[in-house]
């Protein structure tokens, strides 16, 4: 679509913004290529992706740790907070490296769950590059029907 630009004393002219549009669009993802990837760092610790999950009897959380070795993993649950943290080391390389993208060092992953937990019934479980970490909740939070009277 066409827009009309008129200017005191000169000549008619027509724009057309898509060719411009397209231009800077292309300009920006030129800009932002590989930038999509990058890790938010928090005090020095890249920060993982994970995703928390709550079921009728417990919380699941998954943390995406791969080349992490579960040794180099540390998890505590302190009240309804979950800190996972951790290293993940530098691979040995034989090329040279020409982009990074995956981070790697120390890592931190805490959040506070949204509902009393039973903090004798934590299952932690690495497998194929995920930590799966499950929470019970504490029994006395479930739905208790009250009959009135």
């Amino acid at each position: 679509m066409a827009n009309v630009v008129r200017r005191p004393n000169t000549e008619t002219i027509r724009w057309e913004p898509a060719p411009d549009l397209q231009n800077l669009s292309s300009m920006m993802n030129r800009f932002l290529e590989g930038w999509g990837d990058i890790t938010p760092v928090i005090d020095g610790a890249f920060v993982p992706a994970a995703d928390v999950e709550e079921t009728d009897d417990a919380f699941m959380i998954e943390v995406e740790l791969p080349g992490v070795d579960k040794r180099d993993i540390d998890v505590s649950l302190s009240g309804r907070r979950l800190t996972i943290s951790g290293e993940r080391k530098e691979k040995e390389r034989v090329g040279v490296l020409r982009r990074r993208v995956r981070s790697v060092g120390s890592f931190r992953y805490e959040v506070v769950l949204p509902g009393d937990v039973d903090e004798n019934s934590v299952e932690a479980k690495l497998s194929e590059g995920v930590l799966t970490v499950k929470i019970a909740k504490r029994s006395g939070d479930k739905l208790r029907h009250v009959e009135v009277t």
